[in-house]
Formats: C-alpha cells, structure tokens, sequence
C-alpha cells in the first residue's frame, strides 16, 4: 500500500534503476543475444511511450498558448506592469537558454558519441537551412500541416494568432474561449495519464541503450546534471545578480539571503506553484508592492521557466552529442527562440519539462527518443531549475515594483 503512494519521480527513478541494471544484465548475454532480445522485444513498450508522448504534444502547445493569450486581457488592466513583467520574462528566458547552449557546447566533449546511436542506418540530422529561410519557415501557410507534422514553431504561431482573435472578438469569443479552456484541461489529463507510464517507458527506452553502451552512457548522465547546475548558477550570479542591482537597484546578496526560505521549499517540492506562497512572502519583504507581486509571481508561475529553459539548451546539447550530432548557429537560434515561446506554453504542465524538450528536439530534428537518456534523472534537474525559475519570478516583480515606483516619483 505505502509503494502505491510514492510519487511518480520515484517511480521514475526506479524506472532508471531498472533500465540500467537490466542493459548491464543484458551485457553479459554471450554471443550479444542479450542486446538482440532487448532491442527486438523490450524497446518497442519504450516506442509505444514515446508515440504517445509526441502525439499529446501539439495539442497541449496549441491550447495551452491560446489559453494564456486569452489570459492577458488582464495585462490590459495593469498597463504598463503586464508589458514590463512580461519583457522581462522572456528577456531572461533567452538569456538562460543562451548560457545554457554556451555552457553546454563548451563542455560537449563530456557528452560522447553513443555507438548504439550513431551506428550505420540511425538517425540523421536535417539538412541545415538559411536563417531567412528558417524565418519563413516560421509562419505556416495553412492551418493542418504544422499540427499534422509537429513543426512546433508554426504550432506557437497558430496558437498565438488564434489567441489575438478570441481577445479581438470580445463577446463573440467568450465561447470559442471557454472550449479551448476546456481542451487545454483535457488536455493537461490526457497528458498526466501519459506520464504515468514513464517509469515504464524509462525502463525499456533505456535498457537497450545500456546494453549497447554501457558504463558510458551512465558516466555521461553525471556529466549533464553537473553542467546543468553550473547553469542555473551561473544565470543567478550573472543575469538576476545584474537585473537586481542595475534596475531595482538593491544588493544581490540581500536579494539572494531573503530568498532561502523560499528555495528550500522549490528545491524539496520541485513545484513553482506550491512555492507561491514563499515567493510572495520574500517578494514582498524585499519591497514589491503588493498589488504588483499579486499580478507578477502568480503569472511568472504559469509562464517564467527560466530553470527549464536552461535545461532544454543543455539537454539539447547532450543529446546531439550522443547521437553523434553537431548543431550549427541556426539550429542554436531555433532553439532559443523555440524554449523562449514555449515556456509560455506549458508552464503549470505536470511534466512540462518532458513536452518542452520534445518541442526544441523537434524543432531542430534532432530524434525525440533522445529524452529516455535524460527522463530517468528528470526529478534532478527539476529541483534546481524550480529554484531558478521562482527566483527570477522574485527578482522581477521587485524589479516591476521598483521601476513604477521611480515612474510616479515615489521614490
């Protein structure tokens, strides 16, 4: 009864266990029929996961980015707060992802080539494409295509000019507003049934790899949760270190110690939302007004993933490396600006990180059986992108505050 309440992540985790001491079981099968049996009869329950996956994908992108434009007819309420928080917001999106693909490729000859992966008859990288093309490419010609193929720029796209026409449409659209509420919900459950089979998915996406590679791939999972800390570091002491000090003006070190109480509770729960509270309370101690830290941490919850978005850049990264990949500027450019709108998209997700992943991989080609490799460990990365994400929503409702007190000459 107690192991029927553990929480998915352990389950996840276990997943991983059992992925890792399967392959190695595998491994020892002579004459390699143990690595034959789990490519031909184990990894298929792995694709069947991964299917599923891909397929709830457009749907939660698509309701979900039109459910928040929708949202923002509060920002209209709030003038120039809602433009400044959400500037700020994606500013410091595609700066986390920026330091994230820097860090990463700096580091990549961590990340080796998988032998399993890059084997004659794998996967291959697109073709790469020019940057106006790739601008092009953005905007979709119709309306079935992007969701038919998955090409998830096109998807944001669609759903963001949807959204605008619901909030334009004023009481004609309150209907067309409430069903895609409604398909976002469902959407949201259908997804939450999906990632309850992830711990099986883990187990037979990741043993076959295991067996084919080995202490290698296990050596390379330690390297990208170490890199991806380095991340989230580096973002705090550089990018929310400098917003704090320049534009509201008060010392990071001040900023950083209100913030613990906060912290421990996104680092042990790994849930922005359940750190609300916390939030708030450290917000507002550090003097963001309370009609402002209102309206900013509660929506730099549902869409700040600065945390996340560092994750996607190196996960990105990583996986490239193991399929023995290189990824050019254009590619780093797709995925910046892809992780930016998207955390925007699915925010509030249970498992967002999973569907966000899935967008930047597809969005540069690179294979989406990618994330097995990393999904197993998800829940240690997920506490410190936590942490990275309700510290920036912190810093910028103090910032928002800061700057329409300087603006009605309070201070």
């Amino acid at each position: 009864m107690n192991m029927k309440k553990w929480p998915l992540a352990v389950w996840i985790f276990v997943g991983l266990l059992v992925g890792i001491v399967g392959g190695l079981a595998l491994m020892t099968v002579p004459d390699k029929a143990g690595i034959a049996f789990a490519k031909e009869y184990i990894k298929p329950f792995g694709v069947i996961f991964l299917n599923l996956i891909k397929f709830i994908v457009v749907p939660i992108v698509l309701f979900s980015i039109i459910s928040g434009v929708i949202a923002m007819k509060d920002i209209k309420k709030v003038g120039s707060v809602g433009v400044k928080t959400l500037v700020y917001y994606l500013c410091t999106t595609g700066f986390a992802v920026i330091i994230a693909l820097a860090l990463a490729t700096a580091t990549q000859d961590l990340f080796p080539a998988l032998s399993q992966l890059t084997a004659s008859g794998g996967f291959k990288a697109k073709e790469p494409v020019s940057f106006m093309q790739t601008l092009v490419d953005v905007f979709p010609s119709n309306i079935i295509a992007p969701l038919a193929k998955a090409s998830m720029l096109q998807v944001i796209v669609i759903a963001l000019f949807f959204g605008f026409g619901i909030l334009l449409a004023g009481e004609k659209g309150v209907l067309a507003g409430r069903v895609v509420d409604s398909f976002s919900e469902v959407s949201m459950k259908v997804m939450d049934m999906i990632l309850r089979l992830s711990p099986i998915g883990v187990a037979c996406l990741l043993m076959p790899v295991v067996a084919e590679n080995g202490p290698q791939l296990l050596g390379s999972l330690f390297a990208v949760v170490a890199v991806a800390y380095t991340g989230y570091l580096l973002h705090a002491g550089i990018v929310y270190s400098s917003a704090i000090a320049v534009l509201a003006r008060i010392s990071p070190i001040a900023f950083f110690k209100e913030m613990m109480p906060a912290w421990m509770m996104a680092f042990s729960s790994a849930s922005s939302v359940g750190t609300l509270p916390f939030t708030l309370k450290s917000a507002e101690n550090l003097g963001a007004r309370k009609e402002v830290s209102s309206f900013v941490v509660p929506l730099g919850a549902t869409i700040n993933m600065d945390g996340t978005a560092i994750y996607q850049g190196v996960c990105a990264v990583f996986i490239a490396s193991c399929y023995g990949i290189d990824l050019t500027l254009g590619n780093m450019a797709t995925i910046v600006l892809t992780a930016t709108l998207a955390s925007i998209g699915t925010a509030g997700v249970p498992g967002a990180g999973v569907v966000m992943l899935a967008m930047v991989l597809e969005s540069v080609g690179l294979p989406v059986e990618g994330i097995a490799l990393v999904l197993g460990i998800d829940r240690l990365f997920d506490m410190g992108r936590t942490v990275i994400n309700i510290t920036g929503d912190a810093a910028c409702a103090v910032i928002v505050s800061k700057m329409e007190d300087r603006k009605n000459g309070i201070a």
